[in-house]
């Protein structure tokens, strides 16, 4: 992986690769595009929701305009309760009355909803355009964006219908992080945190002595920050770029966290559930005696200073546990949880019992308290 202060070159194979591109503003948005895409050959769908796209909608077409062979966006209703086959249907029809051929490119802009989605349209239409990431919340900007996932959800399944498809570039505009709302925010901070904990002790403890500048979203620090989780994620997926092996890692927290999210879900989001599930798993790791007293509750206490709970009320247990079983990253009907022997030391194991993950789930359940 090669990196400098500006760029991150992530490679997926023996002869591809691209870029991702940390930047301040859009202003470079056209001149990227055209180094690495040629747009100026091509035709460009804008895919955005309802919540982005009257955001910077306007700077991406001023951007772009004059510099493809023909603009369009499509604008879907925000939320994950959008991302379903139904939207990639309409897009699908969109991208056919607009005549889009296997040589146009679609560009999604917004969060992980919107790059999922659009990715998987990119993947599936004509079996597969190209497409580029432009992400605006940091939790895709660090977790999303890269790697190639993409999907949309299945009734109540999360990303259960999906393909690996790498986008063709990432440009990143780190301003965008300053008009996320505070869960926003702390949902970005819930990925984050956990790259530190699988792979990268000294970046973990990194982050907890720059809490307050993080926090106040101090922007060369959030640059720093950003580009150091992308490493860590891009070299995961250097390795393993369909997830047969180690890029399973990248999963810690993910079990207890989806199932968390499915009863949740909008009340918390995405990063703020992989946060819990976090804890879960280090509360498994802990009892097994794999991390100190010391570091399991460093873990727990630092959710609480970057906005994030250890802590959810509302939830059955038993409940919890039973959709456990239906999550898509069981093997062979055997849950694949990661587990930590120390700070950014994880593992992938696969006999963790019913037993502890519900003792696990009732840790984090904020009703037992009330029981005490």
């Amino acid at each position: 992986m090669e990196t400098n202060a500006s760029t991150l070159l992530v490679k997926t194979g023996k002869d591809q690769s691209y870029t991702i591109y940390f930047e301040q503003s859009f202003a470079g948005l056209a001149s990227c595009l055209e180094k690495d895409c040629h747009i100026s050959g091509r035709k460009i769908c804008i895919v955005s929701d309802s919540n982005v796209f009257p955001l910077y909608g306007d700077d991406i077409v001023k951007e772009l305009n004059g510099k493809c062979v023909h603009l369009t966006s499509f604008i879907f209703p925000a939320g994950e309760k959008n991302k379903t086959l139904d939207i990639v249907r309409d897009l699908y029809e969109h991208l056919i009355l607009e005549h889009f051929e296997r040589r146009d490119l679609i560009l999604a802009l917004g969060g992980g909803v919107v790059g999922d989605l659009a990715g998987y349209a990119a993947a599936t239409y004509l079996r597969g355009i190209d497409f580029v990431q432009v992400p605006t919340t940091l939790l895709s900007q660090v977790d999303s964006s890269i790697g190639g996932k993409t999907g949309v959800d299945f009734d109540s399944y999360k990303n259960m219908v999906g393909a690996f498809h790498q986008p063709s570039l990432v440009y990143m505009n780190l301003n965008t992080l300053k008009t996320l709302d505070a869960q926003q925010f702390a949902c970005g901070m819930g990925e984050i945190l956990k790259h530190g904990l699988i792979k990268n002790a000294d970046y973990y403890e990194w982050l907890i002595n720059h809490m307050m500048e993080i926090n106040d979203r101090e922007l060369p620090v959030l640059l720093e920050m950003v580009q150091e989780s992308c490493r860590i994620k891009g070299a995961v997926v250097e390795k393993d770029p369909t997830e047969k092996g180690e890029r399973a890692l990248l999963n810690f927290g993910h079990t207890i966290g989806h199932a968390i999210e499915k009863v949740k879900s909008p009340e918390l989001l995405h990063g703020q559930c992989v946060a819990l599930g976090s804890v879960a798993a280090a509360y498994i790791s802990f009892k097994r005696g794999l991390l100190s007293t010391e570091e399991f509750y460093e873990i727990r206490d630092m959710n609480v200073g970057f906005d994030l709970s250890f802590l959810v009320d509302g939830i059955n247990s038993q409940e919890i546990l039973r959709i456990t079983k239906s999550d898509k990253k069981m093997d062979a009907g055997r849950v694949k949880f990661i587990l930590l022997k120390g700070i950014g030391k994880a593992f992938i194991d696969h006999t963790v019992t019913d037993e502890e993950m519900l003792d696990a789930i009732e840790f984090l359940n904020a009703d037992n308290l009330e029981k005490e």
